[in-house]
């Protein structure tokens, strides 16, 4: 899963099998090491109580959770994203998006894209140019 945030942007890719471990068991995290042993977490979970997109942030972990019948709807068909907005205390928005995540149109040397999506983009059996 790759995170990228962005002023008040949250961005997530899953591959092909996170996107499958989300639906089947309603969450796939990740983690990052940092010196001294700290870590920062995140994570999404997928939940029948949610009615739309939010972002919560606790104890080093950035959870994104999303409605479970959004997620069922993204998963099983060629729907590409997930989109929504929480409006913050000072009255800002954080935008927030999930992704499935493609392979690239150009192949990166020491990148392992065996399980991403099929780019659309592109017409060879492997999703590449």
């Amino acid at each position: 899963m790759k995170l990228r945030i962005r002023d008040n942007s949250v961005r997530l890719r899953l591959m092909r099998g996170e996107v499958e471990t989300l639906q089947q068991q309603g969450v796939v995290a990740a983690r990052t090491g940092f010196p001294g042993g700290r870590e920062f977490r995140y994570e999404i979970e997928s939940s029948p109580a949610s009615v739309t997109p939010a972002a919560f942030f606790s104890d080093n972990v950035l959870t994104v959770r999303l409605p479970e019948a959004t997620v069922l709807a993204w998963a099983t068909t060629e729907q590409i994203t997930i989109e929504g907005e929480q409006v913050l205390v000072d009255g800002d928005k954080l935008s927030i998006l999930v992704e499935k995540d493609y392979a690239c149109l150009t192949p990166r040397e020491g990148e392992d894209e065996s399980d991403m999506f099929r780019n659309p983009n592109v017409d060879s059996p492997d999703g590449h140019c």
